[in-house]
């Protein structure tokens, strides 16, 4: 099927909520794509995080032929092998102590908002109103259901959809005088990612995220890391809240889990899980046979690649902070591990670039209008950084070039105005 015939196809039949590029690709290697034309792409996006080994990596396919063979799902009415196994390793590497398996990383947090709730009517023993009020971050982003758009901090996801779910509120990011302003006895939780990724790879600060540990556990309300993007070794940690000292009453992850495959799943204490019981939350997709095989898989092969994402990581922002030292328009360079962030001076720049590199068949994205977002697989190694790094060192300065060509222009367009 050629690129043009997928492509009416798509116009006549889907729903129009994705502005796609106009490749086709057909498969994929280690850190490489190739489309319908047979040419060859460097993946520094990785699926938005998904394809943390790659792609067709050998372990991953060998589970999923073996898997396939054997059984793909099952109704969770009935027990499989491989639920009990990942969750055992996921609680050993995070320090909690019990999981459930859902299909998505907006599932995940929907289930831990709930999970705030019921947990916040639990534990109320005094027979007052229970806590309801969540305290979510500015600039957020969780998901795109309902109770995960209620506490995404960015209005041009939100605003569309209002009335969303009532109770939240969103602190200043990074603001400890703000957080301390809004939180009360009424709050159940808070909730925030460890890094932002949607909102433009900032990481939280290790003085707001201790407030925020302080402040629930001295009233018993609950802390909420969402690490659907920044965990499971994207920044050289299994989680990144492993950076910081501080240890959350529940996490969500989903993106690399199944090296590819939908799953996702909540993380929590014994004290939170006790909340729930049998016919309170439910899936009928999430943690089946095929995708928990692969995710033992997955995280078996992990183990053996976090000094990996810790070097090449390093190795890739040394770099980044060169190229900021040559150009005048990157403002910042953000981020931990093999999730970095390149802020640049202008969203039309930042736009530039991504469409440069495109053009040189190497993919990242452009997150929060003006940064440049690289997630790509932990497998990469120092030349594909460089690759990287030169075609963003080129990209710069041609847009750069652009734009001043582009001001000269304007400024003759005035000039010969005004000599009329």
């Amino acid at each position: 099927m050629s690129l043009a015939s997928v492509i009416r196809s798509e116009n006549k039949l889907l729903l129009p909520t994705y502005d796609r590029h106009k490749i086709l690709f057909q498969k994929g290697r280690g850190a490489y794509l190739w489309d319908s034309r047979g040419a060859r792409y460097l993946d520094f996006l990785s699926g938005i995080g998904v394809n943390a080994l790659g792609h067709a990596h050998p372990s991953i396919q060998a589970v999923l032929k073996r898997q396939a063979g054997r059984l793909i799902h099952v109704s969770n009415l009935f027990f499989h092998e491989y639920q009990a196994e990942l969750a055992k390793r996921l609680t050993n590497i995070s320090s909690l102590d019990r999981a459930f398996f859902c299909n998505s990383g907006t599932e995940a947090w929907e289930g831990a908002l709930k999970l705030a709730r019921v947990y916040a009517r639990t534990a109320n023993t005094n027979g007052h109103k229970p806590k309801w009020r969540i305290l979510a971050l500015d600039n957020s982003f969780h998901g795109r259901t309902f109770g995960s758009l209620a506490t995404t901090g960015q209005a041009k996801y939100r605003d569309p959809f209002v009335p969303l779910l009532p109770g939240v509120g969103f602190v200043r990011f990074n603001d400890v005088q703000d957080l301390k302003a809004q939180f009360d006895s009424g709050v159940c939780a808070i909730c925030l990612e460890t890094i932002q990724g949607e909102g433009g790879i900032c990481p939280v600060s290790p003085e707001f995220l201790q407030l925020a540990r302080k402040l629930t556990e001295s009233s018993g309300t609950l802390l909420i890391l969402d690490e659907i993007q920044c965990g499971l070794g994207r920044t050289g940690n299994y989680f990144a809240y492993q950076h910081y000292g501080v240890q959350p009453d529940v996490v969500t992850i989903a993106k690399p889990l199944a090296a590819g495959l939908p799953l996702g799943a909540i993380l929590m204490t014994n004290r939170v899980a006790s909340s729930m019981h049998p016919g309170m939350h439910g899936t009928t997709f999430g943690g089946g046979p095929l995708a928990c095989a692969v995710a033992i898989e997955f995280l078996r092969v992990l183990d053996e690649l976090l000094d990996h994402v810790r070097k090449v990581g390093g190795y890739f922002h040394e770099q980044l902070e060169k190229l900021k030292a040559k150009h005048g328009c990157i403002r910042e360079v953000r981020g931990m591990g093999l999730m970095l962030g390149l802020e640049l001076d202008s969203a039309e720049t930042a736009k530039a670039v991504v469409s440069i590199l495109l053009r040189n068949n190497i993919l990242i994205n452009r997150t929060h209008e003006t940064v440049l977002r690289f997630l790509p697989p932990y497998i990469i190694r120092e030349k594909h950084v460089d690759e990287v790094i030169q075609a963003l060192d080129s990209a710069l300065s041609s847009a750069h070039s652009k734009q001043r060509r582009a001001a000269r222009h304007a400024t003759n367009q005035v000039h010969a105005k005004e000599s009329k």
